[in-house]
């Protein structure tokens, strides 16, 4: 089954019902996709309280792929709220229960950052994290291209695969060793992950945006025959994995949800099990 949705449900008018409250907006969001990426556990460990309304506000057949905190991935530079990493995955994992309980826990992303390269350190590291949040389904990507450097590669994916990792498959402008290739192998017989972010690449490389870079950074709105060459790369990878998972994380123009629906479109899905929509009365 390929399932397709988008990278958060904050920055999204076009699936927003008219007068729509931010409590709702994921309500709205369901009506419209059957997953979503959550973003604000990489900025925090979430309570629980945020998990249960989420898990509330969606369908029963709605699935949450859950970002790994900053904390976990290496990304934060300033202090870390916690007094161990082991007290720091446990706080993490307690507040997966509520997913997980209600069966929406589609996996736990980890995003390595781009200077995260391929050297024995980082692969234990990953074998650590691996140990900290056993028997949860666990998608990994990496943002260093040293990983499927023809030296590496068969490497990288032999690992993923006897770990039973998900690979997630990007779609990124190639600027260097700080962006991957397109690597349609899945290396998880049940799921896999595709993230589509756009193809901007003075974007992607421009330095000193301060706190707008993001805006920056994926600001692009695909066309249809680059869709239409990711339908073919994602029939390839439902061959190798029962689930393929994709999100757009083209939002900052607000071209991911348009994208996201042209692709569904593409594919001839029908998503059934959907939050019901408010009608227009005209």
């Amino acid at each position: 089954m390929i399932y397709v949705g988008l990278t958060g449900w904050g920055d999204h008018p076009d699936v927003y019902q008219a007068g729509s409250k931010n409590k709702d907006k994921l309500k709205d969001y369901a009506g419209h996709f059957p997953i979503v990426e959550l973003d604000a556990s990489f900025y925090a460990v979430q309570p629980q309280r945020n998990t249960e309304k989420w898990v509330k506000d969606t369908p029963d057949s709605f699935s949450f792929i859950v970002k790994a905190y900053q904390g976990m991935t290496g990304h934060q530079r300033g202090e870390i709220p916690f007094d161990s990493k082991e007290e720091m995955f446990s706080a993490f994992v307690q507040s997966l229960k509520p997913f997980i309980e209600h069966g929406k826990l589609g996996m736990v992303l980890l995003q390595f950052p781009p200077w995260f390269d391929c050297q024995k350190d980082n692969v234990e590291y990953i074998r650590y994290c691996q140990e900290r949040l056993t028997d949860l389904p666990l998608a990994i990507e990496f943002r260093n291209q040293t990983w499927y450097q023809s030296e590496f590669k068969e490497q990288t994916l032999a690992f993923l695969k006897s770990n039973s990792w998900i690979h997630t498959v990007c779609d990124e402008p190639q600027a260097g060793e700080g962006s991957i290739p397109i690597v349609p192998i899945a290396t998880n017989d049940h799921s896999t992950l595709v993230r589509l972010h756009g193809r901007n690449f003075h974007g992607w490389t421009k330095k000193g945006n301060g706190d707008k870079w993001r805006e920056v950074r994926y600001l692009y709105d695909y066309n249809e025959q680059e869709l239409v060459e990711w339908v073919n790369i994602i029939k390839q990878l439902e061959k190798q994995s029962k689930n393929v998972f994709v999100v757009f994380n083209n939002n900052s123009g607000g071209h991911a949800a348009k994208n996201a629906k042209q692709l569904i479109r593409l594919l001839d899905i029908d998503y059934s099990g959907l939050a019901p929509r408010q009608l227009d009365l005209f």
